[in-house]
């Protein structure tokens, strides 16, 4: 289905520009772009009050398209988590709707999926992704086209040397994840899924390398770091370090902390995150992880984008 459903569940969309060469460049892959009528609504920070965002939600849940895509991230799922209409979006994807965002976009994928266990995907959004002013990544909308056709079974990249694997590596969980201050923002609620010996992967946006290391110490007191298979490190970018006061503190420090606090393997360099090269996750689906020398690869296989 390459019907396409755009909404605003987060943040305004202040850039008109980019979402005008968003959706531009999403009919010009030959979808047909159903723009939500509140897509544009402003309400201080918000794409509209709680209530005008939690209609264009049930809108695209209802509106059948192949994927209901988000304009834009930033803040203001996590109001919304008490009143998601949790059944029309899992009906939704079990009909073949394909739900996918990033950022605060996490909130809610994590809740549909504690809630009824649907797939979601991580993914792009039309602002930043679409509209991105210097067209977008080939990689990203290569990885989204695969989504439309239903194509995409998987995605690889190449790990740092010192991670590599020559003897080679592989494990099977379930894939889950996405902004790591939201999630932490989850944590001891009903909207955090409880997943055991799964395969977590994270990223963030504009935040110290020490911020990084907090809430991952959160998910590690919580237990949540423990119970799981594997850990992926997708990009964490937009920090300003602090000269003269770090000392050697760095993103690599947190990552080394990282792995001297739990068994699991961490895995570094996912394509993802707040960068134009992103691919895209299944949300809650059933996969294999594989590792030999420096390529890494998560294959998911058919996806009907329910329960997986």
């Amino acid at each position: 289905m390459h019907d396409i459903y755009i909404y605003s569940p987060s943040s305004a969309v202040r850039d008109k520009a980019a979402f005008r060469r968003g959706v531009k460049q999403l009919q010009g892959l030959g979808c047909t772009v159903t723009v939500d009528p509140a897509a544009l609504s402003s309400h201080m920070r918000f794409a509209g009050d709680d209530a005008t965002r939690l209609a264009a939600i049930e809108r695209a849940a209802a509106s059948h398209a192949g994927v209901a895509l988000i304009a834009r991230g930033g803040y203001g799922l996590t109001r919304l988590l008490a009143e998601l209409p949790y059944d029309a979006i899992a009906k939704s994807a079990a009909h073949g709707t394909r739900w996918v965002g990033l950022s605060d976009f996490t909130a809610l994928q994590a809740a549909v999926y504690a809630k009824t266990g649907t797939v979601t995907w991580q993914g792009p959004d039309v602002v930043a992704d679409f509209g991105n002013p210097d067209g977008p990544d080939d990689i990203m909308q290569a990885c989204f086209e695969d989504l439309l056709l239903g194509q995409g079974e998987g995605t690889g990249w190449r790990l740092p040397a010192a991670e590599a694997r020559p003897e080679g590596w592989e494990t099977a969980g379930r894939l889950w994840g996405g902004n790591l201050s939201m999630l932490c923002g989850l944590l001891g609620t009903p909207y955090f899924p409880v997943i055991k010996g799964g395969i977590l992967f994270l990223e963030d946006v504009g935040e110290h390398p020490y911020r990084i290391e907090r809430m991952l110490t959160q998910l590690l007191h919580a237990g949540v770091l423990g119970r799981q298979k594997a850990v992926l490190l997708g990009q964490f970018t937009n920090y300003k370090p602090a000269i003269g006061h770090d000392k050697g503190f760095k993103l690599a420090t947190v990552v080394d902390w990282l792995r001297s606090q739990i068994t699991a393997p961490v895995f570094t360099g996912l394509p993802f995150g707040h960068v134009a090269t992103k691919v895209l996750l299944p949300f809650g689906a059933q996969v294999d992880l594989s590792v030999q020398g420096r390529d890494a690869m998560v294959l998911w296989g058919p996806m009907d984008g329910h329960r997986h």
